[in-house]
């Protein structure tokens, strides 16, 4: 145990954020740089080493969060990151995007505030990072077997790290120009600078992963050609397909979905345009759809001088407490306040769009919504709560139905699909056709940085013991887990 008085001689505190003023100057992370050294080995002795550490399970990696913990309050950095690294790939991505499921699992939290394991675990990536402890891990042989991973988003590099130390020749494809998939270009830069990404990509390309961008399987590269041009497969390419809201006046111009307007925010920063296509500079801006993606649009269109920023969710808004279905430790659905909402705008709950006006050259001028209740268990409008709101650009942030289907590639590989339409897979992550394995979104459906990662893992042993018979990687999760209901 780190220190037995910690949590009481200790109250909780988290990463300093520099003042909204500042900050939306630029799109440098949000949070003040070296904030957190001086707090975090005191944070870290806050843990209580549980008997049973509810935040393993909190964690669909497994994270060895007392252990690390118990180094981080001894300052020793180097054995920190070697425990932090046994079950995450990516502890830096996870470290910046996680929305924590191991602290609302955390058993301090059934009375305090719980540990700041996110903040402890990002200090503990950040100082291996600076120190070189964080060093390329070449396989010793290879195997003479050859894997194509197609995607390159957390699932798709999990996987592909795990096979490439196991000594297998591991080829990513990703379909956009650079590597990274959604972390590239669906996370804005001031959740998370690409710097991150690009020294992984670095450490892996060191370690022998080779990367191909450009190329879309199923359009560029028929699967059927990728297929028997390699041993075997892993498919990790996310789901992409973007839920719609098909209402009148949809197809005016400045409505478009979250994953049409992030990326070119995110381009700009990587010195492809000047200036976005797609800009929210001087517009009335609505976000419709109230999670994370929604926030990202939010803090995106601040940054680019926007009018007025407007956020919708068709849900009551959440309560500050845990309501009773969702006792400790499970993960509960609280009022969250993100650094984007920090920032300004405003949050509308219960109101559903019920259509779109534009002006005579069919641009969208208006938002009509009308406020919504639960009836009998299902939504109902509320007759004369109608009223409209300017709108000059509209981002659809509402979810996403499931994997690319116009590509061609569950077609030509003959995969099977489960009820919900997510690429169907057994125990081992392998799909009905022999040596293809799918891993992350594709498979279990939009979900967390976190279970993607450990789905990359997991597919990654399923793979290398398709691959030779057996497996010494560690396989964290069963495609069928739930970690308490996240």
């Amino acid at each position: 145990m780190a220190d037995p008085k910690g949590f009481l001689n200790h109250g909780r505190e988290v990463a300093k954020s520099r003042p909204v003023d500042v900050r939306l100057k630029d799109w440098n992370e949000v949070y003040v740089p070296g904030s957190l050294l001086p707090i975090i080995s005191k944070q870290a002795s806050r843990c209580m080493d549980c008997g049973i550490p509810f935040c393993h399970n909190g964690c669909p990696l497994g994270n060895l969060i007392p252990e690390w913990n118990d180094y981080a309050y001894r300052e020793d950095w180097a054995a920190a990151s070697e425990r932090l690294h046994a079950t995450n790939n990516f502890p830096e991505f996870t470290g910046r995007l996680c929305p924590a499921p191991c602290e609302s699992a955390c058993v301090l939290g059934i009375n305090q505030p719980a540990v700041t394991i996110k903040n402890v675990e990002v200090s503990i990536i950040d100082k291996a990072w600076d120190s070189g402890d964080v060093a390329p891990q070449a396989p010793e042989r290879l195997s003479g077997k050859t894997v194509a991973v197609i995607g390159s988003g957390p699932a798709g590099l999990a996987a592909a790290q795990q096979l490439t130390r196991a000594g297998h020749t591991v080829a990513v494809y990703e379909r956009a120009d650079r590597v990274g998939g959604l972390l590239r270009y669906g996370i804005p830069e001031f959740k998370m600078e690409k710097r991150h990404i690009n020294r992984r990509i670095e450490q892996m390309r060191a370690e022998g992963t080779r990367f191909r961008t450009g190329i879309e399987i199923g359009r560029d590269l028929k699967a059927t050609d990728l297929k028997k041009r390699y041993d075997a497969v892993v498919i990790a390419a996310g789901a992409t397909t973007a839920r719609d809201l098909p209402v009148p006046g949809r197809e005016l111009n400045g409505i478009h979905q979250a994953m049409e307007y992030l990326p070119l925010a995110n381009k700009v920063q990587e010195g492809d345009f000047v200036a976005p296509p797609i800009t929210a500079e001087g517009k009335h801006v609505v976000v419709i759809g109230g999670g994370d993606t929604g926030a990202d649009c939010v803090g995106t269109a601040h940054r680019q001088g926007a009018a007025s920023v407007t956020q919708l969710e068709i849900m009551p808004k959440p309560g500050e407490d845990r309501a009773p279905n969702q006792p400790w430790p499970t993960f509960p659905m609280l009022y969250k306040v993100t650094s984007a909402h920090e920032e300004g705008g405003e949050r509308v709950y219960s109101v559903s769009t019920t259509h779109f006006e534009g002006d005579e050259d069919g641009n969208v001028q208006w938002l009509h919504l009308v406020e919504v209740e639960f009836v009998d268990g299902k939504l109902t409008q509320k007759p004369g709560t109608e009223r409209k709101i300017p709108a000059q650009l509209v981002t659809l942030a509402m979810g996403f139905t499931g994997t690319d289907r116009e590509n061609g590639l569950v077609e030509q590989f003959g995969l099977e699909l489960d009820e919900r339409g997510n690429i169907a897979r057994d125990a081992d992550f392998q799909t009905n056709v022999p040596g293809v394995f799918v891993a992350g979104d594709a498979g279990r459906g939009q979900s967390l940085i976190v279970w993607a990662i450990a789905e990359g893992r997991s597919a990654a042993r399923g793979c290398d013991r398709f691959l030779t018979g057996a497996s010494d990687l560690p396989a964290p999760i069963k495609p069928t887990d739930r970690a308490l209901m996240v």
